[in-house]
């Protein structure tokens, strides 16, 4: 290819790279296993220090993060349109310059954890002109510290200058009609959570103390040895008291060991005389010469 025949085709790439920006998600923080749950909210709103009264529809769709942590600020993403040509008017009295919407996202289920905030920019508008809804997502953020899973729903929207000083409140008259999603919330760290440790109630107290009666009849008592040497007396003809004698072998009878020795000496007695008797009878049957 000719020098001359490259230059256009060079330039033409430039300019496609230059007008041609890249497309970015309009769902911003928004992961790819997010999820969006949508319903049409019912709001009854109220000037402040006007007698005015107004009933909108808006629908609402959340942006549910897949991603949340214990101790890490998480974002649910929050969209409304107006529905049935029901838009928001500006009171008679006029809105102060600067008014933002303030919108809420409602969540349950967890401890210490309630709602998501999000601030969406207004234009300056006047009296009896139509509330613009923003048309990016507005970010709802909010950081748990306990692990679970909650129900979240849309919540209400405040217009003004301040969330805490609205100059109109708009609350949700079909709250417990509304889609709901589970927000999963993961630990950080694998530990329990603050809420699952022992309370000031679970510990023992003084009354959980066990009692003197108590340690009696339940822990177990030191068992007592108790040794007895018996001595073992005998008594003979004549009531005297025949004693063991103090260096008896060490086989379990001591002294007394074995049989008596006067029975030995009656039974050699009797043998004795029953042998002299026999000599007597024999010399008395002998013939005399």
């Amino acid at each position: 290819m000719r020098p001359r025949s490259i230059l256009p085709f060079a330039a033409l790439t430039a300019g496609l790279v230059l007008f041609c920006q890249p497309v970015h998600a309009t769902l911003p923080e928004a992961g790819q296993g997010a999820t969006v749950v949508t319903g049409i909210v019912e709001y009854r709103c109220v000037a402040t220090g006007v007698d005015e009264t107004q009933d909108i529809k808006v629908e609402v769709a959340l942006t549910m993060p897949d991603d949340a942590t214990t101790g890490k600020q998480m974002t649910i993403g929050w969209r409304g349109a107006y529905v049935d040509d029901t838009a928001l008017r500006v009171p008679s009295t006029g809105l102060a310059g600067g008014t933002k919407l303030y919108a809420y996202a409602s969540i349950s289920g967890l401890a210490k954890l309630t709602s998501a905030t999000g601030v969406g920019e207004l234009g300056t508008l006047g009296a009896g002109q139509a509330i613009p809804l923003p048309t990016a997502v507005i970010p709802l953020r909010t950081t748990s510290s306990n692990a679970g899973t909650a129900t979240v729903r849309p919540g209400d929207i405040n217009f003004g200058t301040r969330p805490n000083e609205p100059s109109i409140r708009c609350e949700a008259r079909n709250a417990t009609a509304l889609t709901t999603y589970p927000l999963t919330v993961a630990s950080a760290d694998g530990r329990p959570d603050e809420d699952d440790q022992p309370t000031e109630d679970d510990r023992p107290g003084e009354d959980d103390q066990p009692t003197e009666d108590d340690r009696l009849t339940t822990s177990p008592q030191p068992a007592h040895t108790v040794t007895a040497t018996v001595t073992r007396t005998s008594t003979d003809g004549n009531g005297g008291v025949n004693r063991t004698p103090a260096g008896g072998a060490a086989t379990g009878g001591g002294g007394e060991s074995g049989p008596d020795g006067r029975t030995f000496v009656l039974i050699g007695f009797l043998l004795i005389l029953a042998a002299a008797t026999g000599l007597l009878l024999r010399r008395r049957s002998l013939p005399r010469g």
